[in-house]
């Protein structure tokens, strides 16, 4: 019984050093999403439009900004691209760069400083970013 009670006493002090950072300190997190066939390619594509007729965006794409401190761009070599950088907070910094035709991809950025950087290289491709910094 004492040992149990001096191992429990020993992990409660290893525990107490380990949560020297506060939770809140800064950070962020990202999750790309890819279509894996021609069905998720096609609702991927028609919700990014969504987002860019809901942005007030063009059919080809834009930015849209809400915050201090931002900064985006989108850059498209070739035909049919829809590029959407939609930032919400401050101190995001984002591109999309597309070569080639028909691509589709959306960055959102949410919360404060966070960085997102997608190149699309080839035809047809299809994907999102959300990120959420604090």
């Amino acid at each position: 019984m004492k040992l149990t009670v001096k191992r429990m006493m020993i992990a409660a002090a290893a525990l107490g050093t380990l949560t020297a950072t506060p939770a809140l300190a800064g950070g962020s997190f990202s999750f790309t999403l890819n279509p894996q066939n021609a069905e998720q390619n096609q609702l991927m594509r028609a919700g990014l439009f969504a987002a860019a007729i809901a942005n007030d965006m063009s059919k080809q794409g834009g930015i849209k900004q809400n915050g201090f401190g931002n900064a985006a761009g989108i850059l498209q070599n070739g035909f049919g691209n829809q590029g959407i950088v939609v930032q919400d907070g401050n101190g995001h910094n984002g591109t999309i760069r597309q070569n080639g035709n028909n691509n589709a991809y959306g960055l959102f950025q949410f919360g404060r400083n966070t960085n997102g950087h997608v190149v699309q290289n080839g035809h047809g491709q299809t994907g999102t970013t959300f990120q959420f910094g604090w």
